[in-house]
């Protein structure tokens, strides 16, 4: 991590404040935290965006199950709001939790972010993808098992098409802009590519981009997400002056 950056904790979890910094905040959902070993395994992800963007960071904790951690990242979400305008991003799990969270915003009336990134989103609970099959084989197999039961612990007794579960079958009417990062080799690829035709269809403002494999996506995620972001904050900068 850049040495002139801050990071303090926050009531939601580390916040990373840039030098110079501007008004934006992004709520950053990780994929893969685990509130009981405190691990954060995309803080660097998190401290490279908030370098390249100049906005603060607030990196969310939330718990594993659902609806909890839904009301996790909505407390922060609301959190966030006091603090500047509000960019909401995550990754596979957190993903999923960004985009159901959109719904909520959307079906509560609360106002939306400028935009959402979501980088190899979860959007299916029902592991129902063709993808998840067709990467089945090797050591994703081993992967997928753990996946699907990650998901299973995470999901519990909740219908597994619950729109605020898996957001793919929510209706997608007025998101925020959204940004899609995936690799065509990704198990979760389907979730992506359906979350984009439906959110197009919908009228929803749709950036999907799809690198041939992990390690390409994984070298360009955060300059591409930095990029997203600043566009839809000039957009909302301009419409603001006029």
């Amino acid at each position: 991590m850049a040495s002139d950056l801050r990071i303090e904790a926050g009531a939601f979890g580390p916040v990373l404040h840039p030098a110079g910094g501007s008004e934006t905040i992004i709520l950053y959902l990780p994929g893969n935290y685990d509130a009981g070993t405190g691990a954060e395994p995309a803080l660097d992800n998190a401290a490279r965006l908030a370098e390249l963007t100049g906005a603060t960071v607030v990196y969310c904790r939330y718990r594993s199950t659902f609806p909890a951690a839904l009301a996790d990242v909505h407390a922060a979400y609301r959190y966030c709001q006091d603090a500047g305008s509000v960019v909401v991003a995550g990754e596979r799990m957190g993903a999923g939790l960004a985009a159901a969270l959109l719904v909520q915003l959307r079906d509560s009336g609360t106002a939306l972010p400028r935009c959402a990134v979501l980088v190899s989103a979860l959007l299916d609970l029902t592991m129902q993808a063709k993808s998840l099959r067709l990467h089945a084989s090797g050591d994703s197999a081993v992967r997928i098992t753990e996946l699907r039961q990650r998901v299973a612990d995470y999901a519990g007794g909740t219908m597994r098409t619950d729109p605020y579960l898996s957001p793919l079958y929510a209706n997608l009417h007025g998101l925020a802009p959204v940004q899609l990062l995936v690799a065509g080799t990704d198990p979760l690829l389907d979730d992506s590519l359906a979350f984009a035709t439906r959110a197009a269809r919908s009228g929803v403002a749709v950036d999907l981009r799809v690198w041939p494999e992990a390690t390409s996506l994984d070298t360009a995620t955060a300059t591409a997400m930095a990029d997203f972001i600043l566009g839809w904050n000039r957009n909302a900068e301009a419409l603001t002056s006029h």
